[in-house]
C-alpha cells in the first residue's frame, strides 16, 4: 500500500496538494479537517467539542481525533493506499499513527512537509475564509493556528526525518510545480 502523510501550516496547499495525489495515485483520502467540520455540522458529541477548540485556533484532543481515525480505518477497506491530509497533527498523533498502521502491516511510505511564507500563509487563509465562509480564517483565530501550528506540529518533520520518510516541499510555487515536487519523490519511491 501507498500511505502518504501531507502537512504542513494552515494555507499551505494540503488539500489541493491531496486532490491532485489522489487524482493520479488513487489513494483513499482522509483529511482530519473534513472529518471534524463534517462533525461539526452533523452536531455530534465530538462536532461540538471539536467547534468549541478549532473556534479558538487549538487542536482538538489527540485522544477524541485518534477514536475517530480508527473508526475511519476500521470501515475502509481494499484501497491502493490513503492520503493522510493534515494528520497526524502532533507527536503522539504521529506515533499512534504508525502503531496503527504497523498492526495492518502497512506503514507510512513518505511524509511530505510543505513549507510556505507566513506572509503568504496569511494572504491565502484571509482569502479562503472570504470565498468559502470559513469562519476559522480569520486574523485573530489564524494567528493562533500559526502559532500552535510551530509549537506542535511542526516537531513532526524531525519525526518523520529521523525515519528516513520526509521530503520538504518548497510550497510557494505555483500548484502545478508543487505537485510535480510531489510526484517525483512518490514515483521514485514506487517505481
Amino acid at each position: 500500500m501507498l500511505n502518504i502523510v501531507i502537512f504542513g501550516a494552515p494555507g499551505s496547499g494540503k488539500g489541493t496538494q491531496s486532490e491532485l495525489i489522489i487524482k493520479k495515485y488513487g489513494l483513499c483520502h482522509i483529511s482530519t479537517g473534513e472529518i471534524l467540520r463534517e462533525e461539526i455540522k452533523d452536531q455530534t458529541n465530538l462536532g461540538l467539542i471539536s467547534k468549541e477548540y478549532i473556534s479558538q485556533g487549538h487542536l482538538v484532543p489527540d485522544q477524541l481525533v485518534m477514536e475517530k481515525f480508527t473508526e475511519i480505518l476500521d470501515k475502509t477497506s481494499g484501497v491502493k493506499g490513503y492520503i493522510f491530509d493534515g494528520f497526524p497533527r502532533t507527536i503522539f498523533q504521529a506515533q499512534a499513527l504508525d502503531a496503527l498502521l504497523l498492526e495492518r502491516k502497512t506503514p507510512v511510505v513518505a511524509t511530505f512537509s510543505l513549507s510556505v511564507e507566513e506572509k503568504e500563509l496569511i494572504r491565502r487563509l484571509l482569502k479562503r475564509g472570504t470565498e468559502a465562509g470559513r469562519n476559522d480564517d480569520n486574523p485573530e483565530t489564524i494567528k493562533k493556528r500559526l502559532e500552535i501550528y510551530k509549537e506542535r506540529t511542526e516537531p513532526i518533520k524531525e519525526y518523520y526525518r529521523k525515519k528516513g520518510k520526509l521530503f520538504k516541499i518548497e510550497g510557494n510555487g505555483s500548484v502545478e510545480d508543487v505537485f510535480e515536487g510531489i510526484t517525483d519523490a512518490i514515483d521514485r519511491l514506487v517505481y
